[in-house]
């Protein structure tokens, strides 16, 4: 029989302390999420997280919108996993649009609201919501359980493609912010991190040709150089914020502004709303 030595108890004593961040989002986060040559960046984000005291748990998987990922119960299996001190940080957009007439089973319901648009996928009726009202419902699956959530915007497509590197916010943007404001935010654990206008910054510092040169299959799967942006663009936009994790991130400011650019005045007044 195995006798653990006090280095292994030890090990063992600060995994089961350190608390867990779960990520949920689509394949732009996921492992290897756009198929070969590409990268998500959720695998590069414990590089700036102590692993003493956070382990990162990418529960992100391709194809999937706000509304597939609860339909599918995704985020109720991590309610069930999350204790209290965890984080989970959620981030979709990607997949979200798109018009129910022809549904492909992760469009949301058009609107900012509680509106709520009725259709028939896979031959069972489903009543569908808008992408806040999911940000929302998800939200409070963990915050239940005493966990802290970050409701983050999608990295965008490549915004340099066929030209000059121009980042614009969409609606999703606004969306998520406003899900966060709506659950009242920091003060009820409830952050945002504009990622969308954190990876555009880094996008355009880094120029048409270097970005153009790491989505090695399509407009919105990066390589693994691009990947480590996008996560590097998320950092920034944590220690920018006021959350715990952020003031856990092991970057200085300083050593995140130079590559991925400086930190945004982000307020209702930033995003457009359609």
């Amino acid at each position: 029989m195995h006798t653990p030595t006090p280095l292994t108890l030890l090990a063992t004593a600060q995994m089961a302390s350190a608390a867990t961040v779960f990520l949920a989002g689509d394949s732009t986060m996921a492992r290897a999420g756009g198929g070969s040559g590409t990268e998500g960046w959720g695998e590069f984000l414990q590089a700036s997280l102590p692993s003493a005291d956070f382990t990162i748990a990418n529960r992100a998987i391709g194809g999937r919108s706000a509304r597939s990922y609860t339909r599918e119960g995704r985020f109720q299996g991590i309610a069930d996993e999350v204790k209290e001190g965890d984080w989970v940080v959620v981030e979709f957009g990607h997949n979200d649009g798109g018009s129910l007439a022809n549904d492909n089973g992760r469009s949301d319901c058009f609107g900012e609201g509680e509106e709520t648009c009725d259709t028939v996928f896979g031959g069972v009726k489903e009543t569908v919501l808008t992408y806040p009202a999911y940000y929302k419902s998800a939200a409070k699956l963990f915050l239940d359980k005493g966990a802290k959530v970050i409701l983050s915007s999608a990295t965008p497509n490549n915004i340099c493609e066929g030209g000059p590197c121009v980042w614009g916010p969409s609606r999703f943007d606004y969306y998520a912010w406003l899900a966060a404001s709506q659950l009242g935010g920091p003060e009820a654990g409830v952050f945002h991190v504009p990622h969308g206008e954190y990876a555009g910054q880094a996008m355009m510092a880094l120029g048409s040709e270097t970005v153009n040169a790491h989505y090695p299959n399509d407009h919105t799967h990066t390589d693994a150089f691009l990947a480590n942006v996008m996560a590097g663009s998320f950092v920034l936009g944590l220690k920018c914020g006021t959350s715990e994790l952020g003031a856990a991130v092991t970057n200085s400011t300083e050593s995140l502004a130079e590559p991925f650019g400086d930190c945004i005045e982000f307020n209702s007044t930033v995003p457009v709303k359609y």
